[in-house]
Formats: structure tokens, sequence, C-alpha cells
């Protein structure tokens, strides 16, 4: 019986240890991402002076270019079937992907990365935007691949073809 109660004891005591160290984590990485969000907002300012890009900033930290509103009245929150052409670069200028060359691209808005959330529903069918996504909106801490290093800010300009 003082066996179990022993072994109940540092169950307990490990789960509250655990529990602990997992909210601390999770406050450091709250940290993190904020910081790095200062620090793209400060690559992404800079890069919109260089440039001259009248670009405007979204209350997430996306800044965005509304080239051609398009037309229509399409409800996003259904998650519509979305047809775009696009193309993605670094800030230094090259391209890491684009629908030229491919067929268009098909997606649901829930199937991309957030940066494209905010943005995409900006404009309508025939619409395009330049969207200038902080890292933790596209592909973060991680990167994707070996063209998309960690804490990259990206460059998009999307064009809405269709929504169904």
């Amino acid at each position: 019986m003082k066996k179990y109660i022993f072994y109940t004891i540092i169950g307990f005591l490990s789960v509250i240890s655990l529990s602990s160290c997992l909210k601390n984590n999770n406050a450091d990485a709250i940290t993190m991402a904020k910081e790095q969000l200062e620090k793209d907002e400060e690559i992404i300012k800079k890069f919109i002076a260089d440039k001259k890009i009248p670009a405007v900033r979204h209350e997430s930290g996306v800044y965005y270019q509304i080239i051609e509103p398009g037309t229509g009245n399409v409800n996003y929150s259904n998650n519509p079937r979305i047809t775009a052409h696009y193309t993605g670069r670094l800030l230094n200028g090259n391209v890491f992907d684009s629908s030229a060359s491919k067929a268009p691209f098909e997606f649901f808005l829930t199937g991309v990365i957030d940066g494209w959330k905010i943005g995409v529903p900006l404009i309508q069918k025939g619409g395009k935007i330049r969207l200038l996504i902080p890292s933790g909106y596209a592909y973060g801490a991680n990167g994707a691949g070996s063209t998309i290093g960690p804490n990259t800010v990206l460059d998009f300009d999307i064009e809405i073809i269709d929504i169904k």
C-alpha cells in the first residue's frame, strides 16, 4: 500500500512538473513569435520603402496592395473552391514557385498558408493582390524545403480567376 501511495504521489508530481514546463514552453513560443513578427515588420517596411510599394498593413501584420479588386460578393467563410494564378518570391526577387507555366492553382482557403487566408478574401473574382507575408503567416521557423529558409518573409502576386 505504501508503494502505491508513493508511486501515485510521484506520478502526480511528474504531471504537475510537465504541465508547468508546457506552459513555460507555450509562453516562450508566443514571445518568440511576437519578436519574430516585429523583426519581419521592420524587414517588410524597409522593403516597401525601398521598392516604393503602396502597400497597406492588415491588422494581422500582413501587408497588401490591391492591384484590382475584382467583382462579385463572395462569402469566403463558406470556403469556396478558388482558382488562381500566383507567383511567390523571396524578398531578394528569387521566384520559388509560380503557376505561370502550369495549370492554375485550385484550392480551398482552409488549405493554404495563413497569409493567403488573410489576403485572398480582400479581393473578388478577377482581382489581383500583392501580399507581403511575415514568416509566422507563411512557413515560420521551419521554412519549407531548401528554398524557403526559416523565418522568411514571402512576397506573392495572386490573381483570382474563379471562385465557386
